[in-house]
């Protein structure tokens, strides 16, 4: 079970919290000397600090608090701190607070106050111990399936896009159709290299089709080949997608956008595995394996006569569904990391971002994916000169907006991240208070500036809301 560490130099008062604490079932250290510190914080369990802010007779500048404060930040960031001031060091505790300190309360404290915060800070503690050993699992499963497959440099951190990603190289194996859906730039094409790269014919063609794109009277000479004489202007012999794929894979984009007649051409080589070149009067076959992609629900377009149901068997013995990026937050700062050395000019050091910029990147949600995001880094790239990156850059003012510290009749714009119990606490008691962030603070227990902070950090935000 986590304890409280209790630091104050005078025994009466370490007595009175700890008493207090015990009362209520929460376990206590005592320290009486910041030297002592650090040391029980490595050894014990440690899930909140209460600390004075003043540890010599006749000091109040809080002076020695503050050094205390920032040498255990830099043991452990994420441990929540709770300062007990007296009105001599107040405004120092504030701007503690400022740099990352969970909250403080003044003496003479509030016995409720202060258990309902040491209470809450626990909880809160143990549920990012929890988030972060999850987390650990999910990073060693990722590292584990690069280290046994060929993922084509394919960057990601959620375990949306790792689910995704594993069943694509189960199967990548077999000579299964693949059907890959998902909206456009959420990286279906990288999905289908991976199958690719992973299967038994990595070695032979990878042949790459916008099926979408092909007019109804260029599609049989581009997907199976014209004989020189087939139609007007084709003075040579063409080679066909399918020939050129043989032994290998054929990546049809966009199948959803191909016409019925093209359907249906497309269903007969699939059918029977053999195809005629455009002009001839012999069959040839080809040993493909076919995976294609589409943005469209093809469910909907059956039921609108828009798509044949029997192609779409054919093609969907396999389903992989890409989820956009906006459903896979977790995945956007080391795509943001990526794209910032990719993009960086060769002619200077890779540009800093803001703070408010940042911000912005994870408020937008993201309806051109990843897709989106590059254009948008490349685009701040070239344009933020010899400064940092801000919103501007990126096209994104308004979103830097919206990210500002809400006010209390916003309300929050849920953001789900997986496996996040910490988050989820704190969506719960947002929810409760209906929005209202000093309830919701006060709810668990720490000050509406401490909220703040924890939701910035799992990747809460708020939505400003016009009142009525």
């Amino acid at each position: 079970m986590l304890k409280a560490l209790i630091v104050d130099d005078q025994p009466a008062v370490c007595i009175a919290l700890q008493v207090l604490l015990e009362i209520h079932g929460i376990p206590s250290i005592v320290a009486h000397r910041p030297s002592e510190v650090l040391d029980i914080i490595s050894a014990e369990d440690i899930g909140v600090v209460v600390q004075d802010m003043n540890f010599t007779e006749d000091k109040t500048s809080g002076a020695e608090g503050v050094e205390l404060f920032r040498a255990i930040r830099r043991l452990d960031p994420d441990m929540p701190v709770l300062l007990i001031t007296a009105w001599t060091s107040l405004e120092t505790a504030v701007q503690l607070i400022k740099e990352g300190a969970a909250d403080y309360l003044a003496k003479p404290w509030d016995d409720e106050k202060l258990l309902a915060t040491v209470k809450n800070f626990l909880r809160l503690r143990e549920l990012s111990q929890e988030n972060t050993r999850m987390r650990g699992r999910s990073q060693r499963a990722r590292k584990a399936l690069a280290g046994r497959y060929d993922l084509r440099g394919l960057i990601y951190a959620s375990d949306a896009m790792h689910n995704v990603v594993s069943l694509a190289v189960n199967v990548a194996a077999s000579d299964a159709p693949v059907l890959i859906t998902g909206p456009n730039g959420s990286g279906k094409e990288k999905l289908a290299e991976i199958i690719q790269a992973n299967s038994r014919r990595k070695d032979k063609p990878f042949v790459k089709v916008n099926a979408g794109g092909l007019p109804d009277d260029l599609l049989e000479a581009e997907l199976f080949g014209a004989e020189a004489g087939a139609y007007t202007g084709a003075v040579r012999q063409r080679i066909g997608r399918f020939e050129t794929a043989d032994g290998g894979t054929l990546f049809l984009d966009e199948i959803g956008n191909l016409s019925l007649s093209g359907q249906m051409k497309l269903l007969r080589v699939l059918q029977t595995g053999e195809f005629e070149r455009l002009g001839a009067s012999t069959s040839r076959k080809a040993d493909v394996r076919v995976i294609s992609a589409t943005n469209t629900d093809l469910a909907k377009a059956i039921a609108a006569g828009h798509f044949r149901e029997d192609l779409y068997f054919r093609l969907n013995v396999i389903e992989l569904y890409v989820p956009p990026l906006a459903e896979r937050p977790d995945d956007l700062v080391p795509l943001i990391e990526y794209f910032l050395a990719a993009h960086a000019p060769a002619d200077r050091a890779r540009p800093e971002m803001t703070a408010e910029a940042r911000g912005a990147l994870l408020a937008h949600d993201w309806p051109g994916n990843i897709r989106e995001l590059a254009n948008r880094i490349q685009r701040a790239t070239l344009v933020c000169k010899d400064g940092p990156i801000t919103p501007e850059d990126l096209g994104l003012a308004g979103a830097a907006r919206a990210a500002e510290p809400p006010r209390a009749a916003d309300t929050p714009v849920p953001c789900p991240r997986e496996g996040d119990p910490e988050r989820e606490a704190i969506e719960e008691a947002l929810t409760r208070a209906k929005g209202v962030v000093a309830k919701a603070a006060a709810d668990l227990g720490m000050s509406r500036q401490a909220l703040y902070r924890r939701m910035e950090r799992v990747g809460i935000i708020m939505e400003r809301r016009p009142k009525s």
